[in-house]
């Protein structure tokens, strides 16, 4: 009864997002408390005399303090590092190294690796608006349809969207289903492994059918130097760069210097370094420390002018984005403690010993299919991450993937891919993405279906099947 009610509540709050256009954070707390008075009641009329949730508010306030605890500040730097990005001109400049290194001999490939190196820090949304004009540009300069760049670059963007930090929804699954600020370098290794196939399917899909759609998007009316002419003077590429690259290379090696190389005699791991060396390459390697010195480098490398507008302005915009994402990260935080006060995770263990189907890879998919019937029916690619990871977490063990790997945890990591994979099952209607693309692309409303939506379930579908092998081989 307790799991039919989790049942309820989950679409609760997808109905409440897509129909009632209520926001998430406040669908997500609504539904926690009507699932955690709801279970109480059950227990009280099957004869039970002490609530199942001894303290509703209780729990509440830790699940959503909890995550904010370990995750806000990992937020909040990353999406201002964005934020500066997409207003200091670094993420054209970025662009421009990328077809300067391919020239325009091939544009739709250009595109799709653009996007993927962009929206690793930058919302996917933002990152289609910076470069539609450079999308228009190109088309014009080299005659491939718009839709087919248009495509290339949205499939792109998408793909890192939701499997690689720092990006919020990753970070947030990551750490809903217990993953670690140690295990966040492993997330982005094998989200930046997994999104590559990904991109390139849908990159394949804007060669082979975007391309023979029709658009009706009028010529630019700027070349791409006259559009750079809009920033000013752009950064370097090291500037441009570096607040993207420092904060991996830095976990990174943060995650090297403690990697156990022996035990000794009390049984005692021995890492990789010790002394100050140890403590100084794992306060630099820890996640929010890393992201912090990823905006120091933003800051101080590629702000025009550090004045009102860009240390004032600029960082409330981003604080305002960023505050967002915490919120409903938050409240899918509560949710997840409210479910493992339940005893719905042993109901589930139950059900599930002795089926091996729904062990391992059979796991995976089923949370694949979570994660992409909550995309598919409320929109957000973010609110999926939150809340199929939120939902998840307590069944892990049943399905086996709390596995490791040494001391990577590569179920929690493989469960992650799985639900981003799931969480760009489709853009449509009720996704701001899709209409981001179709309207800066001038799609039709039938063209961006089959250009856009199908494009989504072509990546998600790719994502899963790469976890899946993953899987067989790591697990």
């Amino acid at each position: 009864m307790i799991l039919l009610l989790l049942v309820i509540s989950i679409v609760l709050i997808v109905y409440a997002t897509a129909k009632w256009k209520l926001h998430p954070f406040l669908s997500i707390i609504s539904s926690t408390y009507i699932f955690a008075l709801l279970t109480n009641l059950t227990g009280t009329l099957n004869g039970i005399n002490k609530p199942l949730i001894a303290d509703i508010g209780k729990e509440i306030a830790g699940g959503f303090g909890g995550i904010i605890t370990s995750i806000g500040l990992v937020i909040i730097f990353g999406t201002l590092i964005g934020k500066i990005l997409e207003n200091s001109g670094a993420a054209v400049k970025m662009a421009e190294v990328v077809l300067r290194l391919l020239g325009d001999r091939h544009p739709a490939i250009a595109m799709s690796i653009i996007g993927w190196i962009v929206s690793i820090p930058v919302f996917c949304d933002s990152g289609y608006v910076i470069l539609s004009s450079l999308k228009k540009s190109l088309a014009k300069r080299t005659g491939v349809s718009v839709v087919t760049l248009g495509v290339a670059l949205s499939t792109g963007l998408y793909a890192t969207h939701t499997l690689v930090p720092p990006t919020p929804g990753p970070i947030a699954a990551a750490t809903n289903v217990g993953i670690g600020p140690e295990g966040l370098i492993w997330v982005i290794v094998v989200g930046l492994i997994v999104s590559i196939p990904v991109a390139l399917a849908g990159h394949i899909w804007a060669r082979k059918v975007a391309d023979k759609l029709p658009a009706d998007l009028d010529e630019a009316v700027e070349t791409f130097e006259e559009y750079k002419a809009r920033f000013g003077k752009l950064p370097s590429g090291f500037a441009s760069f570096a607040p993207i690259l420092i904060p991996i290379l830095l976990m990174a090696i943060g995650s090297v210097a403690n990697f156990p190389v022996g035990v000794d005699a009390e049984d005692q791991k021995i890492l990789l370094t010790s002394g100050f060396t140890h403590t100084l390459l794992s306060f630099l390697g820890a996640p929010v420390n890393a992201l912090f010195i990823g905006l120091l480098f933003a800051i101080f490398g590629l702000l025009p002018k550090r004045n009102e507008e860009t240390l004032t302005n600029w960082m409330s915009a981003g604080l305002l984005d960023s505050a967002i994402i915490i919120m409903i990260t938050g409240a899918g935080g509560a949710l997840g403690a409210i479910i493992k006060a339940t005893p719905i995770a042993d109901y589930v263990k139950s059900l599930l010993d002795g089926n091996a189907a729904m062990v391992g890879v059979g796991g995976l998919i089923v949370i694949f299919l979570i994660a992409a019937v909550i995309k598919t029916a409320q929109g957000s690619s973010t609110a999926s991450l939150v809340i199929t990871s939120t939902i998840v977490m307590p069944l892990l063990p049943s399905l086996g993937l709390d596995a490791m790997l040494g001391t990577v945890p590569i179920g929690q990591i493989l469960t992650v891919m799985a639900i981003g994979s799931g969480a760009m099952v489709v853009s449509h209607v009720n996704d701001s993405y899709f209409w981001v693309v179709s309207q800066f692309s001038k799609m039709s409303l039938t063209t961006a279906y089959r250009a856009q939506t199908l494009a989504t379930l072509v990546e998600g579908i790719t994502g899963i099947v790469v976890v899946a092998i993953l899987a067989l081989i790591l697990l």
